[in-house]
């Protein structure tokens, strides 16, 4: 079902762009699905929530003050991130050292929206997105919280991706393999989402967005419905 859904894509839009951008809110399983996604489809991908994770790694691990926007913001333009763009593998490395785990423990989750909602340091973060994307010929798929409205808003595909608060918060207990209290959950994805969305508005979709609802599919049927979007946007350009 898979592959035939994706021949039906003219050549994969080879030599052209083909930018599939997805927002959710936490434990929607978008960077699962994003990533599956790019790999079917041979795209590039780009996990924007890491960079954010690294980037309060870094001013965590140096003692920047995550309420000083100025100290936040200047440590973003010296971030030193190297991080993967592929889909079949993942890691994240800040000046040399591998903290692809390290930025997924409660303690970066927990001080990630104080990060996230400085708005100097999103601007720093949205021109290195950009800069990826460009850098693989606007052939990636991008997932977040504001690419469909901030990062790429032109994107030939755009989607958000959202499930039911109790769905959200089984898939977030079962990523982290029930290392985490109830409370932690909440804290990973009700609270942060209510702090992100001061700045960005990921649980509505903007015009032209795609509203695609998981609650009730596994997987493998998310990836599928995911497909089937990108294939009928692109087939009706």
């Amino acid at each position: 079902m898979t592959q035939e859904l994706i021949e039906t894509l003219p050549a994969l839009r080879l030599g052209r762009p083909l930018v599939v951008a997805i927002d959710g809110p936490s434990g929607s399983g978008k960077s699962s699905v994003s990533k599956e996604v790019a790999r079917r489809l041979n795209l590039a991908y780009l996990d924007t929530g890491a960079m954010y994770r690294a980037l309060t790694w870094y001013c965590l691990d140096r003692g920047t003050d995550l309420a000083d926007a100025t100290a936040v913001e200047l440590a973003a333009e010296e971030l030193p991130l190297d991080i993967s763009t592929s889909p079949h593998s993942e890691f994240v490395r800040v000046g040399g050292a591998d903290v692809t785990d390290a930025i997924r423990e409660p303690g970066i989750s927990s001080a990630v929206s104080a990060v996230a909602t400085t708005l100097g340091a999103r601007t720093e973060l949205i021109r290195r997105q950009r800069a990826l994307i460009e850098k693989h010929n606007r052939r990636m798929v991008v997932e977040g919280r504001d690419i469909t409205t901030v990062v790429v808003p032109g994107a030939q595909v755009r989607m958000l991706l959202t499930a039911s608060e109790e769905a959200r918060l089984r898939r977030r207990g079962i990523q982290l393999g029930g290392t985490q209290s109830a409370e932690q959950l909440a804290a990973q994805v009700t609270q942060r989402d209510a702090k992100d969305s001061t700045v960005v508005n990921f649980t509505q979709a903007a015009d032209g967005v795609v509203t695609l609802d998981s609650s009730d599919l596994d997987f493998e049927e998310t990836v599928v419905a995911a497909l089937r979007i990108v294939t009928k946007v692109i087939n009706h350009e």
